[in-house]
């Protein structure tokens, strides 16, 4: 067969072009023709794992390649900051899809604490679980029959999760600039309803496999070291981390059902879940970053996760158990032990959908100081211990009462600062 080079030469000689071949230092002989006739070998058109790939290398390009721990005290404690008294922020998701938009409204509405937008309408990887998929370490995920599974290796779905997270903290790291936030707030789904909601490649919950779960909280963990630094590093804001645990309460319950339907997956123990969830919440302390965990089903297991080292616990206090008539006794006893511990609770107050009447901030924040005033804790006291918030995520809230919502949680706080004496007739 004649040389490749040649016939090259050759072909380039009949054009009249030199048949002297740059690129001498090159094998290709293709890329050495291009070359000769000034042009570029153009670039393979990159595959979904290459894309996959590039884009996992660009967030982790983007994080600090150290995470730095404060140093503990004397007594062996981190030192973690404090929000200013009066503070309001999000729950954390917004209604739409453009996540310039519901960033700026967090940040205009909420500047205390402005809590970095989650956009679920996206579609999958926008969802809470697709989303904390995203910070995983060495453990991918894909869809499957519209169930986050483990995968073998990272894919679409990833790189999806990845790229709307990404974009959603340029959105982020951009509407906070003016505002120069002292605190922002970032969430993921804590470990047991991660682990609940994700399934093995059997087909079962990862919550069946005790070192499945175990490998899960450690992936996460490390995973929210980077993403705080990250974000700490962008926004220059001490960073509180919430922990969404929904389905803690099933999980200890023993109610969650398995792939057949005909049974339920076993109950974890108590002393097992506060331990998983301290180990978490403690390396993340060590950053001094204050650890919300926020449940928002009713009854939340308030005892267990008063013990786990969290700085504050995220509930909805409008629900039937805390407010008016049905209040039980049980349900604010378990507030009550937070508030005497000296822990704050992020305080649902605002309705997380339109109630579609007139709403005023002194009303709603009647429900704080009614619960204040049943435990014994004057309210006075609520600039210290409570977070005002709404009920719960504002995804199916209309874009109109989403920034209403927040301006009303922000006027309850500052409310706190200097309550009225007696509640609003």
């Amino acid at each position: 067969m004649p040389d490749p080079d040649d016939l090259i030469a050759k072909a380039l000689a009949e054009a009249g072009l030199s048949t002297e071949l740059p690129g001498g230092g090159t094998d290709d002989p293709l890329a050495r023709a291009f070359a000769a006739a000034g042009l570029t070998v153009p670039e393979p058109e990159p595959t979904t794992e290459d894309q996959v790939e590039e884009a996992l290398a660009d967030l982790a390009a983007r994080r600090p390649a150290v995470v730095t721990e404060r140093v503990a005290t004397d007594d062996g404690t981190v030192p973690v900051p404090r929000w200013p008294a009066g503070t309001a922020t999000g729950v954390g998701s917004m209604p739409g899809t453009d996540p310039r938009e519901a960033a700026a409204i967090v940040a205009g509405e909420v500047p205390g604490m402005p809590a970095l937008p989650e956009l679920p309408a996206r579609g999958a990887g926008a969802d809470m679980i697709g989303r904390t998929a995203a910070l995983l370490v060495d453990i991918p995920v894909e869809l499957k029959a519209a169930r986050w599974t483990v995968a073998s290796r990272p894919g679409a779905d990833r790189r999806r999760a990845v790229d709307l997270l990404r974009g959603d903290m340029d959105a982020f790291d951009e509407a906070c600039d003016p505002v120069q936030p002292g605190f922002v707030k970032i969430a993921a789904t804590g470990p047991w309803t991660l682990a609940a909601a994700v399934e093995l490649t059997s087909g079962h919950r990862v919550l069946t496999d005790r070192g499945a779960v175990r490998e899960f909280a450690e992936s996460l963990t490390e995973g929210l070291r980077q993403h705080v630094a990250e974000v700490a590093a962008r926004t220059g804001a001490a960073v509180v981390v919430q922990l969404d645990e929904p389905g803690l309460p099933a999980v200890l319950a023993g109610t969650l059902p398995t792939p057949s339907k005909l049974g339920t997956v076993a109950a974890v123990p108590e002393p097992e879940a506060q331990e998983l969830l301290r180990g978490v919440i403690g390396a993340l302390t060590k950053l001094g970053s204050p650890v919300v965990v926020h449940c928002c089903a009713d009854r939340p297991p308030l005892a267990l996760l008063r013990d786990t080292g969290a700085t504050a616990l995220g509930i909805d206090a409008t629900l039937p158990s805390l407010t008016g008539p049905s209040a039980q006794v049980t349900a604010l006893d378990a507030v009550g032990e937070v508030w005497d511990a000296g822990m704050p609770l992020l305080l649902g107050l605002v309705p997380n959908k339109d109630p579609r009447r007139p709403v005023t901030s002194r009303r709603l924040a009647d429900t704080a100081f009614e619960l204040a005033g049943r435990l014994g804790f004057a309210r006075e006291r609520l600039a210290e211990l409570a977070v005002p918030t709404p009920a719960c995520g504002l995804a199916g809230a209309d874009p109109t009462w989403a920034r209403q919502a927040l301006k009303l949680a922000r006027e309850i706080g500052e409310g706190f600062v200097d309550p009225p004496d007696t509640d609003e007739a």
